[in-house]
């Protein structure tokens, strides 16, 4: 009896097999994404695989190799990705030295342009952090994706703010908090740009899946004989209706007044 109820709970079909499953994947992949991010210009394309690999399993049924998946999100995004990060370094860059410089004012005009400067810092900081998903999630080119990132930024400020909270409040925790420094930087390495990917990706789903091509069970991109199969069985109730990805956008973005 005992026994059994176990075998049941640690099954991989269990809540708790599926919770331990997810827990793995996030770990893998955080692995992963440490390793390509050692040079920091590939950080960009090593968060795109990790966003790759976060939605994968939540539009699957959460079970797949994370090693793999990231492998393979990382060579298909890498020269979009690598572009966007390279550009967005630079301005990183010339943003801090801009900064610091005017730091050195405390009133006059300097003092104003350092909080323009902020708030300028911020929506691209914003804008970086929707990129990521976006490219995981959606072929296109570069200035095509920055303008679907506004609209997901868009159709949910309240939203946007979370995920921004999430994304930048504990990295400056890690900067600041110098005490427990080593701890935060175990996290990091062991889970923690995984479980930060993974709340992101759970957060904007919703809204991605909406433009997203129809997947099966593992994953994978469901064919048209494929999807007409379920919808001739009737189980494509369990599928979202998908909508074409280029017309909706536009379409929907011109209703908010974009």
């Amino acid at each position: 009896m005992i026994g059994r109820f176990i075998g049941q709970f640690l099954d991989n079909e269990s809540s708790f097999g599926r919770l331990m499953t997810k827990c793995g994947i996030i770990i893998g992949a955080n692995l992963m994404f440490v390793i390509f991010s050692l040079p920091l210009i590939t950080m960009g394309p090593a968060l795109v695989a990790l966003y790759h690999v976060m939605l994968k399993t939540l539009r699957g049924d959460g079970v797949l190799n994370p090693f793999g998946q990231f492998w393979a999100g990382f060579k298909s995004n890498f020269k979009q990705s690598m572009i966007y990060w390279a550009v967005f370094l630079v301005i990183a860059v010339i943003g801090i030295i801009d900064l610091k410089f005017c730091g050195q004012f405390e009133s006059g005009t300097m003092k104003f342009f350092k909080y323009a400067l902020l708030v300028v810092a911020l929506v691209i900081v914003a804008i970086t952090i929707y990129m990521m998903p976006v490219m995981a999630a959606f072929s296109d080119t570069i200035p095509h994706l920055i303008r679907n990132a506004l609209f997901f930024i868009s159709k949910n400020p309240i939203r946007m703010i979370i995920i921004l909270f999430f994304n930048v409040f504990p990295l400056y925790l890690t900067y600041t908090d110098v005490q427990f420094q080593p701890l935060y930087a175990f996290i990091w390495a062991f889970f923690g740009f995984g479980a930060v990917a993974m709340l992101t990706s759970t957060l904007l789903l919703k809204d991605f899946s909406l433009y997203l091509p129809k997947v099966d069970s593992y994953g994978n991109i469901l064919t048209e004989e494929e999807i007409e199969e379920l919808r001739r069985t009737g189980k494509l109730e369990n599928y979202e209706e998908q909508k074409d990805t280029e017309k909706e956008i536009l379409d929907d973005m011109k209703k908010i007044g974009m």
